[in-house]
């Protein structure tokens, strides 16, 4: 059989001698050293959260929030430890007394002093915010981790038990359980505690149901790990950074809570002082004795503040969007 000739046969290229005069010669001067350091990574790399410590040591409202709160903390150790009075000492020879060198807040109607109430209802407004937000991160942590990790029947069963707690107003489990218990400080927390961890097993399901499937998770169950390990050692500390922020911000309101309950009469009694029964007792005398309300309330209303800041801090902290 023939072969079919080519109607366009191939030619080889010409060679091409590149000559001096065809490129410019400056182009071909060294590159200046400023230059050459355009494309280089001037500082290290950091952490997670390095860079979360980095931001809030940035925030200035932060930091203040937290220096005020280890001072709230050391006046609630040591004023009641170190102070002659104590918070239940009466003294009717020195009744509605106003700030002076010996009672540098003043005294109330017994003549009790008012530093050493306000410094022990410290210890019971910040240990009850305190509980109630390691009880409601443990809690809801777990119980929103595995119904979302599971998903399904599972989820569906869990998620209806939480919205049967959340459909209950939290003042009607605390009113039940001061009735039954009494008007104690563990009444007041196992009532907070019952309804503040919702919120955080919400969003944790929420955030394991977004990271449950990436390549990590579907990785550490390829080598052998169990379901359980997988949610404690890889899903639970990815999703920890907003789960914290929100925790954090349930200790404000713990605290309001506590004030609140106190103040209407259903919460601590006396004469245990609490910063919401030392706001109710000066409330009734504060057109003539405005101390005995305004430092109580003066104490509530700037831990709310602190406590508020440090949120706000490490809701920016810890927001991989905004790393530094």
């Amino acid at each position: 059989m023939r072969k079919k000739k080519n109607m366009f046969p191939e030619t080889p290229a010409p060679a091409y001698t590149m000559k001096d005069t065809d490129i410019p010669a400056e182009l071909f001067q060294p590159l200046p050293e400023e230059e050459k350091l355009t494309d280089v990574i001037n500082r290290p790399s950091i952490s997670y959260w390095r860079n979360a410590y980095l931001k809030m040591k940035s925030d200035k409202l932060a930091v203040i929030g937290i220096f005020f709160l280890i001072f709230m903390i050391l006046v609630a150790i040591f004023v009641p430890m170190f102070s002659p009075y104590t918070y239940d000492q009466q003294d009717y020879s020195a009744i509605y007394q106003s700030p002076n060198a010996e009672h540098p807040l003043g005294t109330d109607m017994f003549g009790r002093d008012l530093l050493v109430r306000i410094a022990y209802g410290a210890r019971i407004s910040l240990t009850i915010g305190v509980v109630t937000a390691i009880v409601s991160l443990v809690v809801g942590v777990l119980f929103g981790g595995i119904s979302g990790f599971f998903g399904g029947k599972v989820d569906m069963l869990m998620m209806r038990f939480v919205d049967v707690f959340a459909s209950v107003p939290s003042l009607l489990y605390s009113i039940l359980l001061i009735m039954f218990m009494g008007a104690k400080m563990t009444s007041i927390l196992i009532a907070i505690c019952m309804t503040y961890w919702l919120n955080p097993a919400r969003q944790t399901r929420g955030q394991i149901l977004t990271i449950k499937n990436q390549d990590y998770a579907m990785a550490a169950k390829v080598v052998g790990e169990t379901r359980f390990q997988i949610l404690m050692r890889h899903l639970i500390p990815n999703s920890m950074g907003p789960i914290i922020v929100t925790v954090m911000l349930l200790i404000p309101s713990a605290i309001f809570d506590e004030a609140f309950l106190s103040f209407i009469g259903i919460g601590i009694a006396v004469p245990v002082a609490s910063w919401g029964t030392l706001a109710n007792d000066g409330m009734a005398t504060m057109g003539m004795y405005p101390h005995l309300m305004l430092f109580p309330a003066l104490a509530i209303c700037l831990t709310m503040f602190a406590l508020n800041f440090i949120g706000d801090g490490l809701r920016d902290a810890l927001d991989p969007r905004l790393k530094r």
